[in-house]
């Protein structure tokens, strides 16, 4: 029991700062469910059309299975790398170091795929000439990322503030457009039940894969909860919670505006880009297109500062773990908050939108960063379900919860993720494999050079999880919240739900 290290002390964050509807919050602005819709429809209804909402579905079932992995991996250890030190301590060090690498180069290249839409969507509350301006997009994306960036440099309190304002209102508008939207159709368009969940119509193995890794960038985000878990109060509860609860909310909404667009809007709009707008403008005549825009801005926003979160955080803590530079590790003496990891991260990503701005228009740019990004968190996801499972791997016989909560489902859903990397890497252009993949790779230069160096992290790596071991200490000092052999309670495995 001696090896058992606890991680909840380390590093210099500011402690207990959100509770349990802040990560509500939090998980829900991080799937960003307007943006989301406005990003990806397209790309999805090209694949899937009118069985998107089947997609969706196929896709939710194994990432509900990563949230249940990421809600028990973070009952053993409170760490703001999450899957990085997740992973690193359940498989290996290496492997944990490629979770937290592919999470920063997934949200370096958001910062992109995020800011000029921001700047797009902005723009067209005012001018359709603008907004279809990349460069006034650059401009006008940078200045919100960079307002972004203060907000998340002076503490997680302020940010979760910002996030009631922007995903409250964001969420009570696609709440009243998608009730509304159940009472509308085009003529001669009609629903079926076969669109929720038909798997049979996507066009072989290869368009599933496409669809699914579209539909896994449409939930992408809500584990941002777990890079929080450092700040947060009781966190072994509140940061797998927060998460569950979001990727369920946001689940509904895409399904339900999924439909809406299916049963309102003409291909020929999907593709203009405009049709949120043009469903909010069926829904609502007059100004139902501009609140529609207003619901996408606040979510590009609000999407943008929990992504910043979670790079930053990961590049904290591996400073912290000196995988990478130690001066990522380092917090400001007033605000405790990774000041060089989030000064580095705006470097970076204003680079990149002057890189991008030169690549052609804000639809090409997104459309290849969002199958680039699908690739990327694919990785991650499916370490971290693997991790649960070998993490778990004594106590998950001792109930039927958690066969499935720590076994089957984390598992299946790491099967699922590990599918859609292979698969989409057979067939996905050229210039997306060498941005998703290429991104991956230079990880391997860090991970040399401070395997080379002595890092600890790799020479005297962290205890092992161990579930098994982390209940007996609980079982001792109290607070266990896994299932006791001894304890003659058939319910198992809490769940928190």
């Amino acid at each position: 029991m001696s090896e058992y290290t606890p991680t909840e002390t380390r590093g210099g964050l500011k402690a207990n700062v959100l509770g349990t509807f802040d990560t509500i919050v939090m998980a829900i602005a991080g799937s960003a469910p307007a943006y989301s819709l406005a990003a990806s429809s397209a790309a999805l209804i090209a694949a899937a059309g009118l069985f998107s909402p089947a997609a969706l579905l196929w896709c939710a079932i194994p990432m509900l299975g990563i949230a249940w992995a990421f809600n028990y991996l973070g009952r053993l250890d409170v760490n703001a790398g999450a899957s990085y030190s997740w992973v690193g301590r359940a498989l290996h060090p290496s492997l944990g170091f490629a979770a937290g690498w592919s999470l920063v180069v997934s949200a370096l290249i958001f910062m992109v795929a995020g800011s000029l839409p921001a700047g797009q969507y902005t723009l067209s509350l005012f001018s359709d000439s603008l907004a279809a301006n990349t460069w006034a997009c650059v401009g006008v994306g940078a200045f919100v990322f960079l307002v972004m960036a203060l907000l998340v440099l002076l503490g997680a309190r302020i940010t979760a503030h910002a996030q009631w304002i922007m995903t409250g209102v964001e969420i009570a508008i696609l709440a009243i457009f998608g009730i509304l939207a159940l009472f509308h159709h085009r003529p001669g368009a009609s629903f079926h039940l076969s669109y929720l969940w038909g798997f049979g119509h996507f066009g072989g193995m290869a368009g599933f894969a496409t669809s699914a890794l579209v539909a896994g960038f449409y939930f992408w985000g809500w584990d941002v909860t777990a890079n929080l878990s450092e700040e947060t109060t009781d966190s072994k509860r509140n940061s797998g919670l927060g998460g569950l609860l979001g990727v369920a909310v946001v689940f509904a909404i895409f399904e339900i505006f999924t439909i809406a667009l299916n049963m309102n809007v003409t291909d020929k709009q999907i593709s203009s880009g405009t049709f949120l707008s043009d469903l909010g403008e069926i829904i609502m005549p007059g100004a139902g297109g501009k609140i529609m825009v207003l619901a996408v801005v606040l979510s590009t926003v609000a999407t943008l500062e929990t992504t910043l979160i979670q790079i930053s955080r990961s590049l904290f803590a591996m400073g912290r773990d000196n995988t990478l530079p130690a001066a990522f590790g380092k917090t400001h003496p007033k605000w405790q908050t990774p000041y060089v990891a989030i000064g580095v991260i705006v470097a970076i990503s204003l680079g990149l939108f002057l890189a991008a701005s030169q690549i052609g228009s804000v639809n090409n740019i997104l459309q290849d960063a969002v199958l680039a990004i699908g690739l990327q968190i694919c990785v991650y996801y499916a370490l971290a379900g693997i991790a649960v499972v070998v993490a778990y791997r004594k106590v998950v016989f001792k109930s039927v919860s958690n066969a499935i909560f720590v076994g089957i489902w984390p598992g299946a859903g790491a099967l699922f993720m590990a599918f859609l990397f292979v698969e989409n890497c057979k067939t996905l252009d050229t210039e997306v494999l060498l941005i998703g993949l290429g991104a991956l790779a230079i990880g391997i230069i860090p991970l040399a050079i401070y395997w080379a160096k002595g890092s600890e992290f790799y020479t005297n790596p962290p205890a092992r999880l161990d579930a098994a071991l982390a209940e007996a200490v609980d079982a001792e000092f109290g607070g266990s919240t896994l299932a006791k052999a001894s304890s003659g309670n058939s319910g198992g495995m809490a769940t928190d739900l």
